[in-house]
């Protein structure tokens, strides 16, 4: 028996202890111990994009079939799975091997978006593509409430957004924080098809007229060069901005014509 070796022979075990002894000292000195250990989790790239006013269907065959052709396949990728929305909005979560550097990761998968950003819509570029770190597991969620009901769900998100997202999202080791139910400040134009029709007008036509009315443009100045010698006061031009009100929305010329006619949204020819 191997415990009649040790009793017989007390000094081999006394050995035989002090070597253990020191090797479990050696380990505890050496061996990192972490609460939370790293690469555990494999690093997840998710992808977002939105298509305004295309349906689930239209954003898989228009988005979703370009961009994950030349994802599908970057290096360390274990599997990706994607979702369409019938409001435009299109997700693709892209998973890596264990180990893999996140942020090489997300170097290459916008190096494949780049590749496949000539063949999406233009309305999704305009929009803008976005690849970033996240996991899919949620750390916690956070529930706000007003006891003023004079205030609606609108107010409530657009604070939640400006005070609580933007804090969240500068602490160490949170990739994302999201607001769910939100309602962002937006101007919705209704189009009636009578009437653009009648007036032989397309909606390409109104949106046009909105993208170039409602900027925010540099006006210039005045006084600069090429002036003469004697000008001494320089006056730099401010322009009105971007629209905020639905009157100014309505104040939108849609067309003009030779008899000084127009169409807008707020007056429309009789």
């Amino acid at each position: 028996m191997i415990s009649k070796i040790f009793i017989e022979r007390p000094r081999l075990a006394m050995v035989v202890s002090l070597v253990i002894t020191f090797a479990g000292l050696l380990a505890l000195l050496n061996i990192p111990v972490s609460e939370l250990p790293d690469d555990i989790v494999p690093p997840e790239i998710q992808v977002t994009a939105a298509y305004p006013g295309a349906n689930a269907e239209e954003v898989a065959a228009s988005v979703a079939a370009p961009l994950e052709a030349q994802i599908n396949g970057v290096d360390d990728m274990l599997y990706m799975s994607s979702s369409c929305t019938n409001n435009g909005g299109y997700s693709l979560s892209i998973t890596f091997a264990v180990g893999t550097d996140s942020d090489i990761a997300q170097v290459n998968v916008l190096n494949r978006i780049q590749q496949a950003q000539s063949m999406l819509p233009t309305e999704v570029t305009e929009q803008g593509i976005t690849a970033r770190q996240r996991s899919a597991d949620m750390l916690g969620v956070i529930f706000f409430s007003y006891e003023d009901e004079a205030r609606d769900v609108l107010a409530l998100a657009n604070w939640v957004n400006i005070n609580i997202r933007d804090a969240l999202l500068r602490i160490d080791g949170v990739s994302d924080a999201r607001t769910f139910g939100s309602h962002d400040y937006t101007m919705r134009v209704w189009l009636d098809p009578t009437r653009l029709t009648s007036l032989g007008l397309t909606a390409a036509d109104v949106i046009t007229a909105i993208q170039e009315q409602n900027i925010q443009a540099a006006a210039g100045s005045i006084g600069t060069a090429p002036a003469g010698k004697d000008q001494q006061v320089q006056y730099t031009l401010r322009a009105k901005g971007r629209l905020s009100t639905v009157e100014e929305f309505k104040d939108i010329v849609v067309r003009t014509n030779g008899h000084g006619g127009w169409s807008g949204f707020g007056t429309w020819p009789g």
